[in-house]
């Protein structure tokens, strides 16, 4: 069967919480938004996504989507497929389009958005972002592309003398609890999400 324009789906929160009822909210969405659902699960996994499409059901984060499954026809799908980026481990680094990072290696990861550690302070002339970004340097390894983030991924391992200039810059931060988790938990390496 060929790939509607839209599919009626049935949308419920997976959250994890006691007996709770949620509601359920019946909408149309276009297939390749669906499909967008599946690969940041998936990848680009031809089999897999067809499997979904036939069954009707999806988990992705804290919401289930439902819907009346069919066979997907294998061209349709190709086609639709192909308008999502592909990996491309060509690709250098890029700091001025890097929008996230997660610092790895300890018992928690530290997320980092760009917007929050690049805001420059009264009388400082570097923000952290300036500082990570320096550190990370060109020597950021490509680890894919994420479909849920809609961004390349690049893994950066820190020598321990990076690990404490990043702490040491940590004041630049205008987050208290953020501060004090760069200061205090271990971190080995960084995960960077670059926008295309």
């Amino acid at each position: 069967m060929a790939l509607p324009a839209t599919v009626r789906v049935k949308l419920s929160s997976e959250a994890a919480e006691s007996i709770s009822l949620t509601p359920v909210v019946v909408q149309e969405i276009p297939v390749r938004e669906l499909i967008e659902h599946m690969l940041g699960i998936t990848g680009k996994d031809e089999p897999r996504i067809r499997d979904l499409l036939l069954r009707g059901s999806l988990v992705a984060g804290a919401s289930r989507f439902r819907w009346q499954g069919w066979a997907a026809d294998p061209e349709g799908l190709r086609e639709v497929l192909a308008s999502f980026p592909d990996p491309d481990p060509a690709r250098a680094f890029a700091a001025e389009r890097c929008v996230r990072a997660i610092l790895r290696g300890g018992r928690q990861p530290i997320e980092l958005r760009r917007e929050a550690v690049a805001r420059k302070g009264l009388f400082r002339r570097e923000t952290f972002w300036d500082l990570l970004m320096e550190v990370v340097g060109p020597a950021a390894a490509y680890a894919g592309y994420s479909y849920r983030e809609r961004a390349d991924r690049f893994l950066r391992e820190f020598s321990l003398s990076e690990t404490e200039r990043l702490r040491g810059g940590s004041g630049a931060i205008p987050y208290s609890t953020l501060k004090d988790q760069i200061r205090s938990v271990a971190f080995t390496q960084a995960e960077l999400y670059v926008t295309r």
